[in-house]
């Protein structure tokens, strides 16, 4: 099989993954067979006579991640030169980070999949190929550059009534079906070409079994569940604000006086909670000193109307330090240090208020990547 061939099977994996990939409905089932003709090609590439076959692997594996993730996540580019307008090639430079970031990973993972299927047998090999590519997943997740939207588990979102034992494996556990999958078909495609025995079909019945199974089992559970009824009354109110205007053109109390008037359009004398979105409170507010802040005022004002009512909202909170307690705190400019918070506030009728803090932060955007390592960088993320 030559190049062109293994290029051409390589972007027809990578159009399979991006057709079964949400948000396009019903379609989800065709990762379950996506990465076959990939498998195709890296057979073929590694069973052929070229010198540089490891060079090959990489370079086609490496077609059919980026072309899929550029293709599933092409909206960021439109996010980010929405804000940068003036420098459109900027823009494209930056969304070449989240394009090809995790695309190199897995990439990565199915290179190493290719020296390990050099020295092991074949059922050792997928075995690794599978525990390499969850393992990048898994870093992808949780190091300072994470992204983990094009997990593969997460493929399943399209259609969640597939994904019912998730609460059990986690998306982890869609990562490893789907891989599972598709190296199953693969066998079945490669069994039912090379052999004339009856047993050629051998790995189609295991494949249609590692299928049938879970599909079943998760539609089952999907419609025999029945949901415990224990009404509560809930706001949730979504003001539509402009982000231009939220937080640059509009004052922080013209956007809370949106936000009651919305949620008392609404609302019932017996309402419990009331749901706020994120940094609907945007001015940055100390939380040592949260009950002197006029937001919080005018929340606990409104909040007094409904005798059981709870509010979480979103604000963008800060503490303060005397010493620098964290890696991410920032002088204060009076001799002390400051954290700033992506926060969600619970603020109930006795005026009793907890705060949680966003831990997953998005990268360059709410946090600094690699604080320490990166620290001369750090005028430029403040």
């Amino acid at each position: 099989m030559n190049a062109r061939t293994t290029f051409l099977l390589a972007l027809l994996s990578a159009f399979l993954m991006w057709l079964g990939w949400p948000p396009i409905p019903y379609t989800t089932p065709i990762l379950l067979v996506a990465l076959v003709p990939l498998l195709i090609a890296y057979n073929a590439i590694k069973n052929g006579k070229s010198i540089k076959k490891g060079r090959r692997v990489f370079l086609t594996a490496g077609l059919t991640f980026l072309v899929w993730n550029t293709a599933s996540i092409y909206w960021i580019y439109n996010a980010i030169s929405a804000v940068n307008q003036d420098n459109p090639l900027a823009s494209a430079l930056v969304s070449l980070i989240p394009y090809s970031l995790g695309a190199f990973l897995m990439t990565i993972a199915f290179w190493l999949y290719y020296r390990l299927d050099r020295v092991a047998n074949k059922y050792t090999a997928y075995t690794g190929l599978i525990v390499f590519y969850i393992t990048a997943e898994y870093l992808h997740q949780s190091w300072d550059l994470s992204f983990p939207w094009m997990t593969l588990g997460n493929g399943l979102a399209g259609m969640h009534q597939l994904a019912q034992w998730y609460e059990y494996t986690g998306t982890y556990g869609g990562s490893l079906w789907i891989l599972l999958s598709n190296i199953l078909a693969y066998e079945a495609y490669a069994s039912y070409r090379s052999q004339k025995s009856s047993r050629k079909l051998v790995p189609a019945y295991f494949w249609f079994g590692i299928i049938v199974l879970p599909i079943s089992y998760s539609l089952i559970r999907y419609t025999r569940y029945v949901e415990k009824e224990v009404p509560v009354n809930v706001v949730t109110v979504q003001p539509n604000i402009d982000p231009y205007d939220k937080f640059g053109g509009m004052s922080a109390m013209t956007q809370l006086d949106i936000l009651t008037k919305l949620s008392d359009s609404v609302a019932q004398p017996n309402t419990e909670y009331f749901l706020w979105p994120e940094t609907a409170i945007p001015e940055p507010t100390n939380e040592d000193q949260i009950r002197s802040s006029a937001s919080f005022i005018k929340a606990q004002s409104f909040l007094s109307k409904y005798k059981n009512g709870t509010l979480i909202t979103g604000i963008e909170s800060l503490k303060f330090y005397q010493d620098k307690e964290t890696i991410s705190a920032k002088p204060a400019g009076n001799g002390g240090f400051y954290d700033n918070f992506n926060a969600a506030m619970q603020v109930e009728n006795s005026a009793n208020v907890q705060f949680y803090h966003k831990s997953k932060l998005v990268p360059g955007v709410e946090k600094m990547p690699f604080p320490t390592a990166l620290a001369f960088l750090a005028p430029v993320f403040e």
